[in-house]
């Protein structure tokens, strides 16, 4: 009788294992890894750009718009010649950035970074100054 209950006890515990084995195999979806992007390559490019003049903001703006761009912007040309320009020129980027969800920060004294959503700008917690005693 004993052996009798463990030949079901053994039959039914295989049985279970078979039917798990074939749910995972169901489970799984095989993936075509050479098919292309819709859109193409979609790497990332880092641009350098000159802010000679409020009008050079267009071509930043146009290249951060397509999406994959990442802008490094120098900015001294204009901050020598005409400071209310840079002011305007980089209202006009922060703006687009924001819009875009984006970030924007200065890196040194005559660039700026700016980079769409997917990116993101590490920025330095800012030190507290030491109490001299």
């Amino acid at each position: 009788m004993k052996n009798y209950f463990k030949q079901i006890k053994e039959s039914l515990t295989s049985k279970k294992k078979s039917d798990a084995n074939e749910e995972s195999e169901s489970e799984y979806l095989e993936l075509d890894t050479e098919a292309q992007v819709a859109g193409g390559s979609q790497k990332i490019t880092v641009r350098p750009f000159v802010l000679e003049d409020f009008a050079d903001v267009k071509a930043i703006l146009d290249s951060l718009r397509e999406g994959y761009t990442i802008a490094l912007v120098n900015i001294k040309p204009l901050k020598d010649k005409d400071m209310v320009e840079l002011k305007r020129s980089i209202n006009k980027l922060k703006k687009t950035a924001d819009a875009m969800e984006g970030e924007i920060a200065g890196f040194g004294e005559d660039y700026i970074v700016i980079v769409p959503s997917f990116g993101q700008i590490y920025k330095a917690p800012s030190t507290k100054p030491v109490d001299e005693e």
